[in-house]
């Protein structure tokens, strides 16, 4: 049996980072009470939850106008600009993310699993019989449409706030500038 970090509702769920920009590391951090639970993750997978879970509650929104009251934006007062808690003790390496809207309860669900090697395939085993390992470890976190909203607002902020990126090609500017594809190797500098 896998453990089950479960926070339903937690008192505080968000994205954050710790490093300076272009070498920031990014965590889901949770909390209810005394405990809390950090998993780290990368870049791409607090954009691709973020924007899943806004896509989320718009397909509920939408589905079913006057069962659920779900807010079209996050709610004034809920939003969250505070750093991550400290002690910051990474439990695991996000790897696979599951979300899904409980209506019974209406709360978003949320599961993150660990990184293994082994979940990792090969486009040639695609044909074949995969069955995925079970985790050792599981952050499990159900929150309602409202925090979920603000959760969406401060990760699209924390990802904001790392480097520029270059007009041109689309790839972060270093603050000593950077080799920009679409200038033939030449070096852009801040436009």
């Amino acid at each position: 049996m896998p453990v089950v970090h479960g926070f339903d509702p937690p008192e505080r769920f968000v994205a954050g980072t710790v490093g300076p920009p272009g070498q920031r590391t990014f965590f889901l951090q949770a909390r209810s009470g005394t405990r809390l639970v950090s998993v780290a993750l990368e870049k791409q997978q607090v954009q691709a939850l973020a924007e899943r879970v806004d896509e989320l509650l718009d397909e509920v929104m939408a589905s079913q106008p006057g069962d659920a009251i779900i807010p079209a934006v996050a709610p004034l007062g809920l939003e969250d600009s505070d750093p991550l808690e400290q002690p910051i003790e990474e439990e695991f390496r996000a790897g696979t993310m599951t979300l899904s809207w409980d209506p019974g309860d209406q709360r978003v669900v949320i599961e993150v699993f660990p990184y293994t090697e082994a979940a990792v395939i090969t486009p040639d085993q695609l044909d074949e019989d995969f069955e995925e390992p079970e985790p050792d470890e599981v952050l499990l976190v159900r929150i309602p449409a409202g925090p979920a909203r603000a959760f969406v607002r401060r990760a699209e902020q924390v990802l904001e706030a790392g480097r520029p990126s270059c007009p041109f090609c689309g790839n972060p500017i270093d603050p000593d500038g950077h080799l920009c594809v679409r200038a033939n190797g030449f070096r852009r500098r801040d436009p």
